[in-house]
């Protein structure tokens, strides 16, 4: 099967645009964001579109989007953590691409995300109790996606980004 999409997958925080800029550059792909082409469409924030619609309203836009990026061919794609939450979801993107989901540690997740006030779901008292909730919660369901997981909290994003390319050269063989 030749499945010629990169979707990248994981929490919040665990690298999935990061990977997925130096993903498409050495691929020579078009990058996209879930949540950030639900901005442009919007003309508005996750976080207000979370404080208007809350998480059910944003859902239903992610569901919409991630429709609509799926059915684009070539293509590296950086979905928002909790777009594995609908079914429809993991099987559009397990149908039509390469799923590599990106685990990281509570740690490095803590660390990354609490200089970013942006996370709707992490504006609470405990954010460490909160990404815990959402990993016991998300990760079968990431698991149930994946073409591959990759450890995005130990290896620096390159060396990241290597492993991605070698699995994925494999299936286009």
């Amino acid at each position: 099967m030749n499945k010629k999409n990169i979707y990248l997958i994981g929490l919040m925080g665990a690298g999935k645009t990061t990977i997925g800029r130096l993903l498409a550059k050495s691929l020579g792909l078009p990058f996209y964001d879930s949540d950030k082409a639900i901005e442009d469409a919007t003309g508005v924030d996750i976080a207000t579109i979370f404080e208007f619609e809350g998480e059910d309203g944003f859902r239903l836009r992610e569901n919409k989007m991630i429709k609509e990026l799926t059915e684009l061919e070539d293509i590296v794609l950086a979905t928002g953590g909790g777009v594995i939450l609908n079914e429809q979801n993991r099987e559009r993107l397990k149908d039509n691409g390469f799923v590599v989901y990106l685990q990281c540690s509570i740690d490095r997740i803590v660390d990354r995300t609490s200089r970013n006030s942006q996370r709707p779901l992490l504006n609470v008292k405990n954010p460490r109790e909160t990404i815990q909730a959402l990993i016991d919660e998300r990760e079968a369901l990431y698991l149930s996606c994946a073409d591959i997981v990759i450890d995005s909290g130990q290896m620096q994003s390159k060396v990241a980004v290597k492993e991605i390319l070698k699995e994925y050269s494999s299936v286009q063989n």
